[in-house]
């Protein structure tokens, strides 16, 4: 499943892909908003019946106001905010800037150029997309890295992905040779044997791994 090339001549096509797989106008509204409308802010309201307190009456009737605006949502696009927004928080600061940076070039294209984009970058495969959620270094690494990352056990996924983020490409590349050797039953082993390495011994494991 390779990760398409959607406009040729955009220089750094990626950030195009992270900025859109987020949602420009979002990043663009803020220095700090999240990507979606924060679920959590609802969702904790709901649970304790009551307002996050102290609060001023303009905080509280803007908190009801989004509280409404969520409920209002169909279901499907919650869970997909809701999975934007997991997405986000596991990104590390300065990949957050980076899609940030990126959402702001995607902003400024002409509308036409901008419109254009995103329906092709709507046509791929929703699991195309949610590769570009990883962030700017795991992103571009996707297509490689998926059979290690599919059916990882919920637990163990965002230390998974830490690791890999930690990786530099030299590793990555190696890591990408071994899973293809590593038949579908063994890769739960892999990636057991890989989070319980330090960063110190990672690279010379996967290189004695590659000689064996």
């Amino acid at each position: 499943m390779p990760v398409r090339r959607l406009e040729s001549d955009i220089r750094g096509f990626a950030g195009a892909l992270l900025a859109l797989a987020f949602g420009v106008a979002v990043l663009t509204a803020t220095a700090t908003a999240p990507p979606p409308a924060a679920p959590p802010a609802a969702e904790a309201v709901r649970v304790r019946g009551s307002l996050p307190s102290p609060m001023d009456p303009a905080q509280r009737a803007r908190l009801q106001q989004r509280v409404k605006a969520w409920d209002a949502l169909p279901l499907e696009q919650r869970l997909e905010r809701r999975a934007r927004y997991a997405a986000w928080r596991a990104l590390t600061a300065s990949e957050r800037a980076q899609l940030r940076a990126m959402a702001a070039q995607v902003a400024g294209f002409d509308p036409v150029r901008e419109q254009a984009l995103r329906s092709q970058f709507e046509t791929l495969d929703q699991s195309e997309q949610r590769a570009w959620r990883l962030g700017p270094h795991l992103g571009a690494h996707y297509d490689a890295l998926q059979p290690l990352l599919a059916y990882v056990p919920r637990g163990q996924r965002p230390a998974l992905l830490a690791m890999l983020r930690s990786m530099p490409a030299g590793q990555h590349a190696d890591l990408a040779v071994l899973i293809q050797r590593t038949p579908p039953q063994e890769r739960q082993a892999l990636r057991d044997d890989l989070l319980a390495l330090s960063a110190n011994q990672r690279g010379a494991w996967l290189k004695q791994r590659l000689a064996q």
